[in-house]
């Protein structure tokens, strides 16, 4: 067991980054600073390899030394923290992606690291953008950076990355985009609405924050997927590389269509709620709220319905422009529920510290250099 002698049990993944719900596993990266091996043997076909298991009812995937991992994670932590919106936004965007069954990697679909730089790449291309460009936050190479002593190297990334942030959030000049949950993920679905036409070329890129054609960098015409969305972290990387060419009419048909029925006037609580959401979602929504209706169609009964990104109130959208919004009457007032409260219905709670002491425990595991049993 000597080998155990100061290892060092960390989290990563959504759970860091505060973009997970209890449906979600835990990644966890051990770190063996005394760690020996025998029988080495490369498996060419595995990313990341790792070890699978169940504990305490938590789903957890373990990896060995994964400290790239456990930088993108405080990386989209720090990026969740430029707008209010954004982490909502990854939530809602992956239960949708569940709800059309395209959030699987294993089935041959979206990862949720690939979804959450969608919205990145969204939030980038809003006019005007609510995200810098990556390189604008950190202008390296994570991947190619975490060399040298573990402590300096972070301490690095994490003061410029920190210098970064501070720099574009206090920009007085910048122009602030005021749309709501809702109105972003209108404008989402439009955006990709025809992501099957243009999956490999033009390049998603969130490192530039725009797309880039595919000849431009000569690495990326030797990668043989279907659809490319780049990794800002590591470069060279497709981050949807999972997705199967069989299931892009899928993908593209999952945006088409829900596009269409966020847009239409002509729409129901029935007809809407399921494309958006899981059943074992839905069932967690009010059930005395009545069926949704657009706004436009009639006076707007509370037009001072909270604070957006920066605004006094929350702007009311034209619905025939494409845009859309929905209200509900509540017990004591008049107020918005942006895209259908699923975001609020989302489970969370149950995958805090606070709230989850066995997850506490779990992954505060740790050897000391002292001789004594894991805690």
């Amino acid at each position: 067991m000597d080998i155990f002698r100061g290892a060092i049990v960390e989290p990563f993944g959504s759970f860091v980054s505060g973009l997970f719900t209890r449906w979600g596993d835990l990644d966890i990266s051990i770190e063996l600073p005394n760690g020996r091996y025998q029988r080495l043997q490369f498996i060419y076909t595995a990313r990341v390899p790792i070890v699978k298991f169940e504990s305490r009812s938590i789903s957890c995937d373990v990896s060995i030394d994964n400290l790239s991992g456990q930088m993108k994670s405080k990386l989209l932590l720090w990026i969740k923290g430029i707008d209010e919106h954004f982490g909502d936004m990854v939530l809602l965007v992956k239960e949708w992606a569940k709800a059309q069954e395209i959030n699987n990697s294993t089935s041959g679909s979206f990862n949720s690291y690939s979804l959450t730089l969608l919205v990145i790449f969204h939030f980038q291309t809003c006019v005007p953008a609510i995200l810098p460009p990556l390189k604008d936050i950190y202008p390296g190479d994570i991947a190619s950076d975490l060399k040298g002593v573990r402590a300096d190297v972070v301490q690095r990334i994490t003061e410029t990355c920190t210098a970064n942030i501070a720099r574009w959030k206090s920009n007085r000049y910048r122009l602030v985009n005021q749309s709501s949950l809702s109105e972003l993920l209108v404008s989402f679905f439009s955006k990709f609405s025809d992501i099957g036409r243009k999956a490999r070329d033009p390049v998603i890129c969130p490192y530039t924050g725009k797309w880039e054609a595919l000849r431009s960098n000569s690495r990326w015409l030797l990668q043989p997927d279907a659809i490319f969305i780049e990794d800002p972290f590591e470069r060279l990387e497709n981050a949807a590389r999972t997705v199967k060419a069989s299931l892009m009419m899928k993908i593209s048909e999952a945006f088409e269509t829900s596009y269409r029925r966020v847009s239409s006037t002509y729409q129901t609580k029935a007809s809407l709620l399921p494309g958006l959401a899981r059943p074992s979602v839905l069932m967690r929504l009010p059930l005395e709220l009545p069926a949704p209706r657009a706004l436009g169609e009639g006076r707007d009964p509370c037009p001072d319905l909270g604070r957006g990104h920066a605004g006094p109130h929350r702007r009311p959208f034209d619905v025939n422009s494409g845009q859309f919004k929905l209200i509900w009457p509540s017990e004591h007032a008049k107020y918005e529920v942006d895209a259908f409260s699923i975001v609020a219905c989302l489970p969370r709670q149950k995958f805090t510290m606070a709230a989850c002491p066995q997850r506490q425990n779990f992954i505060s595991t740790t050897y000391s250099s002292r001789d004594r049993q894991p805690h």
